[in-house]
């Protein structure tokens, strides 16, 4: 049996435009020496604005995963077709992390296994199979719960081989001393030694790697439930609203107490970190959606519509447009050009001449990754237009 189509959350669009375009700007400013606090990560514990983007962007992949499943169910696939489906997007984004990863020059000697399109390929398969396999609320928050506490388990009490245990031996949540660092490190030597290619982010760890992967499962699960709560037919959208208000309110508050023995830090994407995120997402699509799709601003006035564009179609075609600037950077760090007797990157001379003249500021770092949103934004503002949205 089939059902009608749900219709759709344009409040989750537009949260995933703002989320995507703050990803491009926090990934390419003009000078990495001159970036304001907020817009770099935390070096370690604690967070800034810009560490709060990505666990959005997962968040929000958890939502979106339910409202394709429903869609796909009201269509008819069956379980075997949507499972076969997921597990083919996932490939398909793995292989293009580490297309752009080996791009332009394809020595893979030094490929980088792990990264951030690797971490929402594996987020996306995990979450995807959990709720094809329950979509209940209660269900998704234990397994959830479970990937937190368990994650928090072996960090907190697990030897690690060679070093000793966490808060005894060693310092616990030591940057390299630490039980994700060392997985990290070892299955970088295993792909090093069988596979002949590998390195990590950090050099003797990486932000994106395997073992932080579960709880950043986690952080998709929850935003799997919250796309539960606004696809619940019993519920008016004022208590959805009120939901998610209260949800918000929980996690941050959750973060912040966990945060005082488990430390909120995104290096690691500890426990803390995710509830922490859960809550500050949450808020954000508390807002969204209680404007976008409870009072549709933008039916009533062309200020709040032409306001609103812009995320739409960014949002649109999110991982397109993410994977489009990784092409682009790599593309002008690969061309050289000459500069007063210096040969330096094709970006270091557009923000050189185009920006800084000389004298780089916090200012003109920003502009110019401003800039390279926009020059991304065009292309699929272009796709906007036609109406083409590609599904990968």
């Amino acid at each position: 049996m089939t059902t009608a189509a749900p219709q759709r959350v344009l409040s989750v669009d537009v949260v995933r435009g703002v989320t995507i375009a703050f990803m491009i700007l926090v990934n390419d400013p003009g000078d990495w020496t001159h970036v304001y606090a907020q817009l770099d990560h935390s070096l370690w514990n604690g967070w800034t604005l810009t560490d709060l983007v990505f666990p959005n962007f997962l968040f929000l992949i958890g939502a979106a995963i339910i409202f394709s499943l429903q869609s796909r169910i009201a269509r008819g696939d069956s379980r075997l077709n949507l499972a076969g489906h997921i597990v083919r997007r996932a490939a398909i984004l793995f292989a293009l992390d580490l297309f752009i990863s080996a791009f332009p020059h394809f020595h893979l000697t030094n490929l980088r296994i792990f990264g951030v399109l690797t971490r929402i390929a594996l987020c996306y398969l995990f979450a995807g199979l959990i709720c094809l396999a329950t979509r209940k609320i209660t269900l998704l928050a234990l397994i959830a719960a479970s990937l937190l506490i368990g994650y928090w388990i072996l960090l907190r009490f697990v030897p690690v081989p060679g070093l000793g245990v966490p808060g005894r031996d060693i310092p616990f949540m030591d940057p390299n001393a630490n039980l994700t660092s060392w997985i990290d490190r070892g299955f970088n030597a295993l792909t090093q030694h069988y596979l002949h290619t590998g390195h990590l982010y950090r050099g003797t760890r990486d932000p994106e790697g395997l073992l932080s992967t579960l709880p950043a499962i986690a952080t998709s699960l929850i935003g799997a439930i919250a796309g539960l709560v606004i696809r619940l037919p019993q519920y008016t959208p004022a208590r959805k609203r009120n939901i998610l208000a209260l949800g918000a309110i929980l996690f941050l508050a959750a973060g912040e107490l966990w945060n005082l023995t488990f430390p909120i830090n995104k290096n690691l994407w500890t426990s803390s970190f995710v509830l922490f995120t859960a809550g500050c997402s949450l808020l954000g699509l508390t807002l969204a959606y209680w404007f976008v799709d409870m009072q549709r601003i933008q039916d009533n006035s062309s200020v709040a519509r032409a306001a609103l564009w812009p995320w739409l179609v960014l949002g649109s075609n999110a991982i397109v447009v993410y994977a489009l600037s990784d092409f682009l950077v790599e593309i002008l760090d690969w061309i050289k050009v000459q500069n007063n007797g210096k040969i330096i990157t094709a970006g270091n001379w557009i923000y050189i001449h185009g920006f800084s003249h000389g004298h780089s500021t916090e200012i003109t770092s920003l502009a110019f990754a401003i800039a390279f949103v926009l020059v991304c934004f065009l292309p699929n503002w272009l796709l906007w237009r036609r109406r083409i949205f590609i599904k990968i």
